[in-house]
């Protein structure tokens, strides 16, 4: 959420700089005209409570000097009838300031590229050697399928499309993922581990920015919570500390994060059907920090690397790409994609998205953090980044590392977790 009081001090400055993530949000004007109602009601309320405070010393002294003090007990009623109706409008002002900030995404970086879509997209590196197959490669649908790993049709049959069972050495090769990622995040970048529960509550989705614009992306659970399926592990992880005040000395805090993360996909259709790239569910490790407003770029920097690092031990080429204010996500002033290379699909795809919420996160979760002891209480910086994307790394090993007889090499990395060197 964005701070109302910069909005309403640099009103065409922050319309001028959403309006390159393709909106329009000249709505934001009315924010001036409801502040300046706010102020006018609160002065009205504050004028009425200080006049019946008066009137209500002055009958004390009227009853002492003799005085009827019915004029002062009837003013003073009146006054109590006047301020619920004031308040009651007040109230609803606020709410409707409220959900106008609501609906608004985060303030676009000034370093960030200009452009309406992922087309204006800036590569900042390439890693790794492509590989030159010697025979006609397959994809890891067919992979998958030949070698009795992946199963798609009894997954269907089980719940329906966009779901996968991982059979044999195709389960083993994901756990052994997520156990290799854990590991890397936890032992060597210093990150905590955290499971957090995959069931979130309606404030956590709106405290990161899933609600109230994507809820219809959500799957609900029925019953009398307002309970849903987490998304991404950032979700819970963030909000674990909602409503806290964080002391100055713990920050930066890193957290590693395992959850299965479950989507719907609204709006996806017919967009990678085929295969595990686009699922209901799936599982993701998840890099998240809560930092100071000033080393919030620096953990940005170092978190890329240490998403980089995943890659770069598998042996994986990638790429990294800064997204443009077209293309970024609704609360993150600034996103790097990681882009593994897929060789059936003969290009890049996403793998991990790396991004720096700012304090827009932390303004609807309210999470604070204190200096010092006397100082004022500020929000901090959240960021949060693919450690990777489950799934989408074993599309990258078994695409990359196929062999002519349809057989999967181990990469060097993981062989420890599958004590095997080929899925075969």
């Amino acid at each position: 959420m964005l701070d109302v009081k910069y909005i309403t001090e640099n009103m065409e400055e922050v319309i001028k700089r959403l309006s390159t993530r393709k909106g329009d949000f000249s709505y934001l004007r009315k924010i001036t005209d409801l502040q300046d109602k706010r102020k006018q009601l609160i002065q009205e309320v504050e004028g009425l409570q200080a006049k019946r405070n008066e009137q209500s010393k002055l009958i004390g002294q009227y009853k002492r000097e003799g005085k009827n003090v019915q004029p002062l007990m009837a003013e003073i009623e009146l006054i109590k009838g006047q301020i619920p109706a004031l308040d009651q409008e007040l109230s609803s002002i606020e709410k409707e300031i409220f959900e106008i900030l609501s609906i608004t995404p985060n303030l676009p970086g000034l370093d960030v590229p200009v452009g309406e879509d992922e087309a204006a997209n800036v590569e900042i590196k390439k890693w790794g050697t492509i590989r030159n197959f010697d025979f006609p490669i397959q994809d890891h649908v067919s992979l998958g399928e030949k070698l009795g790993i992946l199963d798609f049709e009894r997954a269907a049959k089980i719940t329906g499309p966009r779901f996968v069972i991982d059979k044999g050495m195709g389960a083993r090769l994901e756990r052994s993922l997520i156990q290799f990622m854990m590991d890397l995040h936890a032992h060597e970048h210093g990150y905590t581990e955290v499971m957090p529960p995959y069931v979130v509550n309606e404030k956590s989705m709106f405290g990161t920015g899933q609600f109230p614009k994507f809820k219809g992306d959500s799957f609900r659970l029925e019953g009398e919570n307002e309970w849903y399926l987490n998304p991404t592990a950032e979700v819970p992880t963030i909000n674990m500390y909602r409503d806290e005040i964080i002391p100055v000395e713990e920050l930066p805090m890193r957290y590693v994060s395992y959850t299965t993360a479950f989507r719907s996909e609204a709006g996806s259709a017919g967009r990678d059907t085929r295969g595990i790239l686009r699922q209901h569910q799936f599982n993701k490790v998840e890099l998240i920090k809560f930092t100071t407003p000033e080393d919030s770029e620096a953990e940005h920097q170092a978190m890329l690397k240490n998403s980089e690092k995943v890659l770069q031990l598998l042996n994986l080429p990638y790429r990294v790409v800064c997204l443009s204010t077209g293309d970024m996500g609704f609360g993150m002033q600034k996103t790097y994609d990681i882009e593994v290379w897929i060789p059936a699909q003969n290009t890049y795809r996403e793998i991990g998205s790396i991004s720096n919420a700012g304090d827009f996160q932390a303004r609807r979760a309210n999470i604070r953090f204190k200096r010092t002891k006397d100082s004022k209480t500020e929000f901090v910086h959240t960021l949060n980044g693919s450690g990777l994307a489950v799934g989408r790394t074993m599309i990258a090993i078994m695409e990359n590392y196929q062999n002519a007889d349809g057989t999967i090499t181990v990469p060097e990395a993981l062989r420890p977790y599958m004590r095997v060197d080929i899925i075969k």
